[in-house]
């Protein structure tokens, strides 16, 4: 049977889109039947004029259930982001209809400061009336969530798999790590010359082994002929570690130094002045490439360069180098 991809413009439909997100999830038209409050009869209809649509199967039945074809797992990329495009789409006309210029909504990784983030989001609206959802997660969370659209950007670290031609990468500044503790270990250990096998052997509160921190801490403590610290409590939240190192003064863990700073302005923590001889991988602005890209994305990447670029600014150390 011939094709005509006209037929995907003049009949594919939201209801259409819907469905296979359904279908995916629930892996049988009857438990899709039961989850939407349609008939059986109505959901296999619908189901035969998508395919009819498509010219060819969506789904197969197997053990599992209905598993997609390669072409009904295109068809569930697709529609994916065309519902999450929607989603934002309504939010912005929303955020218009409300005397707001547009809503982005923004991943961030744990290790960004928030003093960086609320200047940067109090400009974007003081500016150009731009509204913020923020989301807070690792790397390897936001990535997919960027490029399925329900993220605008990110502000993360560069790793392999955001290295994508479909992604555009602007770099903010770089950071150094700081070693930082109770108070009074603080004072103890800032009296010391560097001892890195004393702190290896003390407890540790340290981010995920598969994220970049980790894995530079562990091979800092390699290089100084040392195992790498086994730590107590695998953890990113500053406000767990910083709850951690506050009620235990046998603690340590490493952050950057701008978060660093901000934990011990509250006055429980101290931050050891050991160097560590090394910088974490530099913090980024991503995006997905569009062919008309958002204002509102343009002008939060341009105060947030602006912010970086500043000399005086305490998350930038110095700098930022070329994209």
């Amino acid at each position: 049977m011939n094709w005509d991809a006209a037929r995907l413009a003049n009949r594919l439909k939201h209801r259409h889109l819907a469905l296979l997100l359904n279908i995916a999830r629930h892996g049988s038209l009857t438990r899709v039947a039961a989850a939407t409050g349609i008939s059986q009869p109505a959901v296999t209809k619908a189901l035969a004029e998508l395919e009819d649509i498509f010219g060819a199967p969506l789904f197969m039945r197997t053990g599992r259930g209905l598993q997609p074809t390669s072409l009904g797992s295109l068809a569930l990329v697709r529609a994916r982001h065309m519902l999450s495009d929607l989603d934002l789409w309504a939010r912005e006309v929303e955020a218009l209809h409300a005397g707001r210029s547009a809503h982005l909504h923004v991943g961030v990784v744990p290790y960004v400061s928030s003093a960086l983030l609320t200047a940067a989001i109090s400009r974007l609206h003081q500016r150009h009336g731009v509204t913020l959802s923020l989301h807070r997660a690792t790397t390897d969370h936001l990535v997919p969530m960027l490029r399925q659209h329900e993220l605008d950007c990110i502000i993360s670290r560069a790793t392999p798999m955001a290295a994508q031609e479909d992604l555009i990468h602007r770099a903010l500044y770089r950071q150094r790590p700081r070693l930082i503790a109770h108070g009074r270990l603080a004072q103890r250990l800032a009296r010391r010359r560097p001892d890195w096998a004393a702190v290896a052997a003390m407890d540790w509160v340290l981010p995920a082994a598969n994220t970049p921190t980790r894995q530079l801490i562990a091979e800092h403590f390699i290089r100084e002929a040392l195992s790498p610290p086994s730590p107590v409590l695998e953890a990113y939240s500053t406000d767990v570690i910083e709850g951690m190192l506050t009620m235990n003064e046998t603690f340590v863990s490493v952050v950057p130094e701008e978060i660093a700073r901000e934990l011990c302005q509250r006055g429980k923590l101290g931050m050891v002045p050991w160097d560590f001889g090394w910088e974490l991988p530099p913090i980024n602005l991503i995006r997905r490439k569009r062919e008309q890209p958002l204002a509102a994305e343009a002008y939060f990447s341009d105060i947030l360069l602006d912010l970086c670029g500043d000399a005086a600014s305490p998350w930038g150390g110095r700098a930022a180098g070329s994209d």
